[in-house]
């Protein structure tokens, strides 16, 4: 197997795999057909579900089917999302699609982390992770601000072709899939027995006081994080006019893309976890700034504390990689992944309700405040482990 081919062949899975020209505006066009916005925004409800349903069961594929197969998958419900999408016509088959996307959402989870890490551990390169990881996951964010442009443009015309266009990079997914390798270092697990196989993934988790501090810092972050995320165009509505605020997004992309580029030297200079803190303190200290003084200039700060956060995003998962056990790899990653989806539903809910009762921006202020006990999770376990 060539290093480089698996590599480049994963960095532009994830590229297409991100290029939806129809996020932006997927609220638009399910709510179009269902004749809600209520219900249309409960397709986004149901592909979350259906991903924390999946979670569990797919990373017990991955680690006893295989990496490559895992990703294939994936790759094949993506692309019978987007056909059940295009079709649209009917709520129930959005609802159809909504479950193949979070299906497809829990295939990746863990598993294509995994597949990077077994290929470069096949190769004793497991010190280049942080550097490759990052270059890898920035296609993600490269994809999402170019399409985010196109979608615009083509939607102007027609939803419907908006719709089939994006079905074409999913195809394209398939395609690259089936062309990657199964790392030789993936042993498949002779475990019959999922529930074993499950039990000792926990375990791991329960043993390992380093791992149980990372993951409730990870799911808190994700949780509070990815929720002020989505609330961000509320309050940037109120400085900025509506059209723009497809371009904050764009920038966020953009930022982030660039910090998980640079990520794998920053990390190699730092540490892993010293990259999680400065980072997390930039966030931190510059979101809380950018919505206790709202001005003009408040959603470009905001924007910019995407940059960081894709230099934590890759340095988080090198941690994470260190402290997952092979034969477990994509079923702790996908443990990981489950509870942050179920906080981020929780919390999400309860973010929700304040805002109702506040302003914007005074919602955000308790979510940036909440944050800070993220940053003192990973301050604790740099101070008592010297860790990274």
């Amino acid at each position: 197997m060539n290093l480089h081919k698996n590599i480049r062949l994963l960095t532009w899975f994830n590229f297409f795999s991100d290029f939806r020209p129809y996020a932006p505006i997927a609220i638009l066009y399910f709510s179009n057909i269902t004749g809600s916005y209520a219900i249309g925004l409960s397709i986004f409800s149901i592909e979350m579900i259906s991903a924390s349903i999946g979670e569990v069961p797919t990373g017990i594929i991955s680690d006893m089917v295989g990496r490559k197969q895992t990703i294939i998958f994936g790759a094949i419900m993506s692309v019978l999302s987007l056909i059940f999408y295009a079709i649209g016509a009917h709520f129930y088959i959005l609802v159809l699609g909504s479950i193949c996307a979070g299906i497809a959402r829990s295939f990746f989870s863990g598993n294509n982390q995994a597949f990077l890490h077994d290929t470069l551990k096949e190769f004793n390169q497991e010190q280049a992770y942080a550097e490759h990881a990052g270059k890898v996951a920035s296609m993600f964010q490269f994809a999402l601000a170019i399409s985010a442009l196109i979608g615009g443009i083509v939607a102007y015309f027609s939803f419907s072709i908006l719709m089939w266009i994006s079905l074409i990079p999913q195809v394209i997914c398939f395609l690259i899939s089936i062309q990657m390798k199964e790392p030789k270092i993936h042993n498949m697990s002779d475990e019959s027995n999922i529930y074993s196989h499950l039990n000792e993934a926990v375990q791991n988790f329960r043993n390992n006081s380093k791992l149980r501090t990372l993951s409730i810092a990870s799911i808190l972050e994700y949780g509070i994080g990815e929720t002020i995320y989505q609330f961000n165009s509320a309050f940037v509505s109120l400085l900025w006019p509506v059209w723009a605020i497809g371009i904050s997004k764009m920038l966020s992309n953009i930022f982030a893309a660039t910090g998980m580029r640079l990520s794998g030297r920053i990390t190699k200079k730092l540490g892993p976890i010293r990259s999680l803190i400065f980072s997390n303190m930039y966030s931190r200290c510059v979101g809380l700034f950018a919505v206790i003084f709202p001005s003009i200039f408040s959603p470009i700060l905001i924007s910019s504390t995407s940059f960081p956060f894709g230099i934590s995003l890759v340095a988080k998962d090198t941690l994470f990689q260190k402290e997952f056990a092979n034969k477990q790899r994509a079923t702790m990653g996908s443990l990981n992944s489950l509870g942050g989806s179920l906080f981020f539903a929780f919390f999400a809910f309860l973010f929700g309700f304040i805002a109702d009762k506040l302003a914007p921006n005074q919602a955000l202020i308790i979510g940036e405040l909440l944050l800070f006990i993220v940053l003192f999770l990973y301050y604790k376990l740099f101070a008592s482990e010297k860790y990274g």
